[in-house]
């Protein structure tokens, strides 16, 4: 014959754990729904980004003068390239600065990745990628004068 204490433990456990059950189920059911839902926004989320992006794509590649200011292709940035860019030109980093606008600690930074160039900077680098030692050296010319 079982104790009368253990017969009590056992059906309270019991009557507890269909309570704790009938509470527990609803809410179950309920995350499910959620995380249903949630997965259901994450796809149709990415499906409208895709199509954000094919749009800009369009509008940018038929107009492309629309918007000077931010360019339909990013310029990439390297500091081993902008120091050899500087030294193919044969300028010192505070000559670099002059023609860019900036001063030749910024140039120093650049070069040893302790900074990076911001937008209208990065354009002005890319600027000076085309030009030669004789162009440089007439616009440092024509900076001094001014």
């Amino acid at each position: 014959m079982p104790n009368i204490g253990t017969v009590l433990k056992e059906e309270i456990t019991r009557l507890s754990r269909k309570e704790v059950r009938s509470h527990v189920d609803p809410t179950r059911k309920i995350t499910g729904q959620h995380r249903r839902d949630i997965a259901l926004l994450k796809r149709q989320l990415a499906q409208l980004e895709r199509q954000v992006t094919q749009l800009t794509r369009k509008v940018l590649g038929t107009r492309a003068e629309a918007s000077p200011d931010s360019p339909s292709k990013p310029m990439r940035f390297s500091a081993k390239g902008l120091q050899s860019q500087r030294k193919r030109l044969g300028l010192s980093a505070t000559d670099f600065g002059r023609l860019l606008g900036v001063s030749a600690q910024t140039i120093y930074n650049w070069e040893h990745e302790a900074a990076h160039p911001r937008g209208a900077q990065r354009a002005k680098v890319a600027a000076l990628r085309g030009i030669g030692k004789r162009a440089a050296g007439l616009r440092l010319k024509q900076l001094a004068a001014k």
